[in-house]
């Protein structure tokens, strides 16, 4: 049986940080590599630029920096952080994982350091593992990354998927705390029984990455919008609900909902069926367009930053990923 004063502590984030790449990818240059223009693009995703990462930056050279920052922002020093998970899609390699690297270029000796891989939902799977394992010990300070360098996987010649996606990181930095404050609840499930609407069949174990499967591009992004707008929708707003429930609380008591900044329309979709009003959902997706995993901790340390999450407010984060993946968390800060 737990004490009382443990009863009350909660895992708390004490920081976060962004890295973006200088390269501004707009809707006007992807009119001169494929056949779209900037008002198609913005009527059907809402996005209007995105980041590309130089070709010498791995994933890793992008989640360091943005550890760096919500280091800072935490006041902690590297030496602090004993648990390490990156959230990515698009690892340096498919081993050593991005994390052992992130732990080298950080300087710490001995962490537990592992990749975790959820697509979109990634961040959210990374947040619901950190919070059990430091709520269960013996870890006490955990950095999550949420990392991606999608342009290495997107096929810039398919109109419907390179318009899509962007480069970057986002980290937050977790410790668990006394106080009645901190993520209050995660939800996070899986259904593979739609494994075909949104993947890269080529370059695993399945289909390795030989001249023939490099040729016809199997190892870039290949989707099924329709698809994946609809159940995107659904299982989000499901996620939203269940997260609220096992918080205690309702969506009206929400100050921020940050979604997974995939489509505008189905943020837009989402708003119409959640009582949290049009200003109180966070969008950002029209600048960086889907950074997968980088998404909702990208935009988590945007809000921070502009000032549109305060000390006592209560934020939801929810996203949607292949497999399918999908999940949500409420964090009062």
């Amino acid at each position: 049986m737990r004490s009382p004063s443990h009863a009350k502590a909660h895992v708390q984030v004490i920081g976060t940080g962004t890295y973006l790449p200088d390269r501004v990818l707009t809707n006007y240059d992807l009119e001169k590599l494929v056949d779209t223009t900037d008002a198609w693009i913005t009527t059907r995703t809402g996005i209007k630029e995105r980041r590309v990462a130089d070709k010498h930056q791995a994933t890793s050279d992008l989640a360091v920096k943005a550890a760096h920052k919500a280091l800072q922002d935490a006041k902690l020093s590297a030496e602090a952080v004993d648990l390490i998970i990156v959230a990515t899609a698009t690892p340096d390699m498919f081993f050593p994982s991005t994390a052992c690297f992130v732990q080298k270029a950080l300087g710490i000796k001995e962490a537990v350091s592992f990749d975790l891989s959820a697509a979109c939902s990634g961040f959210l799977f990374a947040l619901d593992a950190a919070r059990r394992m430091l709520e269960e010990g013996p870890y006490k300070t955990a950095l999550l990354i949420g990392a991606e360098k999608l342009s290495m996987i997107t096929n810039w010649e398919d109109r419907s998927t390179c318009v899509l996606f962007g480069d970057g990181a986002g980290a937050a930095v977790l410790q668990r705390r006394p106080g009645s404050k901190g993520v209050l609840s995660t939800y996070v499930r899986s259904d593979a029984t739609h494994t075909d609407i949104l993947w890269v069949p080529g370059g695993g174990s399945r289909a390795p990455a030989t001249a023939e499967v490099v040729a016809k591009k199997l190892n870039t992004i290949h989707m099924e919008g329709k698809e994946v707008f609809k159940l995107a929708v659904h299982k989000m707003i499901s996620a939203i609900h269940e997260a609220l429930r096992l918080a205690h609380k309702k969506d009206t008591d929400l100050a921020l909902l940050i979604p997974h900044q995939a489509n505008l329309r189905i943020i837009e979709a989402i708003a119409k069926r959640v009582h949290v009003p049009r200003e109180r959902i966070f969008v950002n997706l029209q600048k960086y367009g889907n950074m997968s995993a980088a998404t909702t901790i990208v935009a988590l340390d945007e809000a921070r930053r502009e000032g549109r999450v305060r000390e006592g407010d209560l934020v939801a984060l929810v996203a949607f990923g292949a497999g399918l993946t999908w999940g949500a968390a409420v964090i009062q800060f």
